[in-house]
């Protein structure tokens, strides 16, 4: 929580009003439409990107905006600071990122072939790495809330 608010309920409302839907991936969460991650749990990022890619491509949307729940000061312009040519990624939290959905097949093959490391797939599609703006917390403990 930052001054009441879960982190969950921040990243949300910012993500909510860049996007046209809004999904939690890989768990269940009262209050948000959920899906597993794919093709399985126990992937970290790739398999809740893999399951976001899978769900947006068939509601026939263009791109994912991504982001952890430990990232709760994701900006306001975020789709703008990451629009661009191909995917692209925050320089300093990679699981924030514009995918387009163009890259689904391509992440669903990698993680077919035993790829896990989400740098691994941002180099595997020449995803651009975005220095942000205001840099992004990064909340793993107690300690690192504001």
């Amino acid at each position: 929580m930052i001054d009441g608010v879960r982190l969950i309920d921040r990243v949300a409302d910012a993500l909510g009003a860049q996007t046209m839907a809004l999904i939690v991936c890989g768990r269940e969460e009262p209050g948000f439409g959920c899906i597993p991650d794919q093709p399985e749990a126990g992937l970290g990022p790739l398999g809740g990107l893999n399951a976001a890619l899978t769900f947006a491509e068939a509601k026939g949307f263009a791109h994912v905006l991504s982001a952890g729940v430990d990232v709760p000061n994701v900006p306001a312009n975020l789709v703008q600071q990451l629009s661009g040519e191909g995917a692209a990624i925050a320089e300093s939290q990679p699981v924030v990122g514009l995918w387009p959905v163009a890259v689904a097949a391509d992440l669903a093959e990698f993680i077919q072939s035993g790829g896990r490391a989400l740098y691994g797939f941002a180099n595997a599609v020449n995803a651009r790495r975005v220095a942000v703006e205001p840099p992004l917390m990064n909340v793993n403990r107690p300690e690192d809330l504001p």
